[in-house]
């Protein structure tokens, strides 16, 4: 995708420097800054801090982390997968990538275990890219249906929660490839961006990558959603999925849950856009069985920015001794989806449904 007109992509390898090179993006929308990854420290650290996030590109860079780790050392194989898979409890991508390096690389050692640790992170990468342009097509074509269902033939208006876009995956996106398709279909599209606090995901990211692509967007804080959909200013949802059951559950961001009551009860759909690797197929029930990632408190009571100089800042929302409890995702039950898009179509939220595409 585009960044100041130049094309980028989440997560790469470079060659020339023989080193694993990504987008920072505890840095934007104030500063485009390119982050590069070392050794495996490096690889556990961006997926920690959030320096990259997303179900997919977490799976990338923890592969990537793995070829990192053997490179510095080949007999650090058992350590280093247990290190990546500790970073990040709730996305099942991570899990999902490492056991495809398991895969490839059994009973490899040495430097051909290097090499194919290396060739392994490149070729999920490389499948990501597809796997989230399909998912845009199937999405897109949905969205002119919809749009050219409306009676005013007004721009279509999308409401979606947290960043599930390019910044996500390794290029295009899930929820956000539905909507870059979709306009390159010709349909006049706005959308709505929940901030998404705490950590202002919407509009730290999704807003930034939006207007990057032309895409006209407006930025409204959480808990706007329900009123907007009230008032028919609503036509879809759309969100992404950190992991999603064998039943249709979706774990998303936290906040997630009340837009998909709100849409319900408005009449408005609700779309989850998920690559095939974000279903896990050994779990039905998502509320009882997704781990929940519990985040620092610090992210709440706090909160990042620029000052009127330009600088990087962090202000105190709180009061010094506040409890803050600061839950990572919710599960959003089957039965408010109205479906869930994939690299291979658009399925019901039903375990029958989904069961197709293992068949």
């Amino acid at each position: 995708m585009k960044v100041n007109g130049k094309d980028y992509q989440s997560i790469w390898f470079e060659k020339e420097a023989q080193s694993v090179k990504c987008i920072d993006q505890t840095c934007l929308p104030h500063e485009f800054s390119i982050l590069t990854l070392n050794n495996l420290a490096d690889a556990c650290n961006a997926i920690t801090a959030m320096q990259v996030r997303g179900a997919p590109l977490i799976g990338v860079t923890a592969a990537y982390g793995m070829y990192l780790a053997l490179r510095e050392d080949p007999d650090s194989y058992g350590l280093a997968r247990s290190m990546l898979l500790k970073t990040r409890p709730t996305a099942v991508n991570l899990q999902w990538a490492l056991e495809a390096v398991d895969k490839h690389c059994a009973g490899l050692s040495g430097k051909t275990l290097v090499n194919q640790a290396l060739q392994t992170a490149q070729q999920l990468a490389s499948d990501d890219v597809q796997i989230c342009a399909s998912i845009g097509q199937f999405g897109a074509s949905m969205l002119e249906k919809i749009w050219q269902s409306k009676s005013d033939k007004g721009p279509l208006n999308v409401l979606t929660h947290c960043n599930a876009g390019w910044l996500a995956t390794v290029d295009w996106g899930t929820a956000l490839s539905v909507i870059y398709k979709a306009s390159a279909l010709g349909v006049p599209i706005h959308v709505w961006v929940d901030e998404t606090r705490p950590r202002n995901q919407g509009a730290a990211l999704t807003c930034w990558e939006l207007s990057q692509q032309g895409i006209a967007n407006t930025l409204i804080v959480d808990n706007a959603g329900g009123h907007l959909m009230q008032h028919g200013q609503v036509d879809v949802c759309i969100v992404g999925s950190d992991r999603t059951t064998a039943t249709g559950d979706v774990c998303n961001k936290v906040g997630t849950y009340l837009k998909a009551l709100a849409a319900l009860d408005n009449q408005v759909p609700f779309y989850a856009a998920v690559p095939i690797s974000t279903i896990d197929f050994s779990m039905s029930d998502g509320v009882k069985e997704i781990p929940i990632e519990l985040r620092s408190a610090r992210e709440v009571t706090h909160m990042t920015g620029i000052d009127e100089h330009g600088k990087r800042t962090s202000v105190q929302l709180s009061h010094a001794e506040v409890v803050a409890h600061n839950i990572g995702f919710d599960v959003t039950p089957a039965r408010l989806v109205t479906g869930i898009i994939t690299e291979k179509g658009i399925y019901q939220a039903t375990e029958k449904s989904l069961k197709r595409l293992i068949a």
